[in-house]
């Protein structure tokens, strides 16, 4: 038989109100009938489920991801490994735990962005934050936030990240300002957090991204020493499957 509706409201209320602890949960497991405790069990399971899902979508959104994207179908063909790091060893996430950074580096449209976005699609369903920046989008906002005069904060909430994606680095110049904004995020990361980075240009070519050749080797003396350099070489996945191919 169904609980009447004020004992129900009493059960959502004291649920809502708090957590319950070891103590309490060894103790009405123990007083309880067989049934009971299964009826308990089945709730608790399906509320941590709740909240694990919630978290989950929350730190999708929080990533502000442009287009999710999931293994499911990827095409690993055109990715050549540095040595000591494998397909398995990616989709592990096991660089996140060593604080190891990654630069996706190769020709336009072999899956580095597709890539990169999975990865912080593996950590959000980890339940470890991820966030996702084009590298022009990411100087607006930190510009935007000194600006404002809140630069620490938004700092402090990038570096919360275990994993922070910064996709197209040399797709366009940065001014000196933007330079400097985006060289202290690197030196924010060192050793605290895991940064990818997708790229179309060898390292010999960041100083003209950075418009400084010795702020460019700074940046890259940072991620070579705690990183991994991912290359990608073949046809674009846009091109090769376009609509607007002739015949």
């Amino acid at each position: 038989m169904a609980a009447d509706g004020g004992l129900a409201r009493r059960a959502v209320e004291a649920g809502r109100a708090c957590s319950l602890t070891t103590a309490v949960l060894e103790e009405w497991s123990e007083l309880g009938t067989p049934r009971q405790v299964e009826y308990l069990a089945g709730y608790l399971e399906a509320e941590r489920a709740s909240r694990e899902a919630s978290k989950r979508a929350t730190l999708v959104r929080r990533c502000a991801l442009p287009a999710p994207k999931t293994f499911d179908g990827y095409d690993w063909t055109a990715v050549s490994w540095p040595e000591g790091l494998g397909r398995e060893d990616l989709t592990s996430l096991g660089f996140l735990e060593r604080c190891e950074d990654l630069v996706l580096m190769g020709d336009v449209g072999t899956g580095k962005t597709h890539m990169a976005s999975a990865l912080c699609m593996l950590a959000c369903e980890r339940r470890m934050e991820a966030r996702f920046f084009t590298a022009s989008s990411l100087v607006m906002r930190l510009r935007r936030a000194r600006d404002e005069e809140r630069l620490d904060r938004e700092a402090a909430l990038i570096g919360r990240a275990r994993l922070l994606v910064i996709d197209e680095l040399g797709f366009l110049p940065l001014d000196p300002d933007g330079a400097r904004l985006l060289f202290q995020v690197f030196a924010d990361a060192c050793e605290r957090q895991s940064v990818a980075i997708t790229a179309n240009l060898e390292f010999s070519r960041w100083g003209a991204v950075f418009g400084d050749d010795q702020m460019a080797a700074a940046v890259i003396d940072r991620i070579v020493r705690h990183g991994r350099l991912v290359q990608f070489r073949g046809e674009s996945h846009r091109v090769r499957n376009a609509l607007m191919q002739e015949g």
